[in-house]
């Protein structure tokens, strides 16, 4: 059976990322440490001995951790995306990934303090960007564009047509 495990390059932090990530999720655990069999001149920041990959598993997804050096830095190409149920799930999630370090961005994108993006959505916002009303959809999306954290009430009223105010 193919099994398909994203591959997360990092400088030299990759136990102490996947200790931050298996952290914050549920059902979530590090697998194996594998440990440098000998000394890499391609980066002198991983000699014999020290952690070279970190397997782990974040609810059921397998993920490996690299320490490769600064070759090939983190950047917004690549994300995972965290799909939330409720406002709590939302900024429980974007508060822990920017604390210590980690930065807002726009529409729900962020970066932890490991330099990976992350998105933090609601299911709630696909349903209304992608509503079969074009007017919902229009003004959620425009709502949408003008947050930096999603927030579904703000999101909600925003996708609501206007009322028509009685003379």
């Amino acid at each position: 059976m193919l099994t398909l495990v994203p591959n997360l390059w990092f400088d030299n932090d990759a136990l102490e990322a996947a200790e931050f990530y298996t952290g914050l999720f549920p059902d979530s655990r590090i697998e194996a440490v594998r440990r440098a069999p000998a000394d890499n001149p391609h980066n002198p920041g991983v000699p014999k001995g020290a952690v070279m990959v970190v397997e782990f598993t974040i609810r059921g997804q397998k993920f490996a951790a690299i320490n490769g050096g600064p070759v090939f830095p983190q950047t917004e190409a690549f994300s995972l995306l965290i799909e939330c149920e409720t406002q709590e799930e939302v900024d429980y999630y974007w508060d822990a990934l920017i604390a210590g370090g980690g930065s807002a961005s726009q529409c729900g994108w962020c970066k932890d303090r490991f330099g990976l993006s992350w998105q933090v959505s609601p299911r709630r916002l696909e349903e209304l960007v992608w509503s079969d009303d074009p007017g919902t959809a229009e003004r959620a999306m425009t709502a949408m564009l003008g947050m930096t954290k999603i927030d579904i009430a703000a999101l909600e009223a925003a996708a609501r047509p206007e009322r028509l105010s009685r003379s």
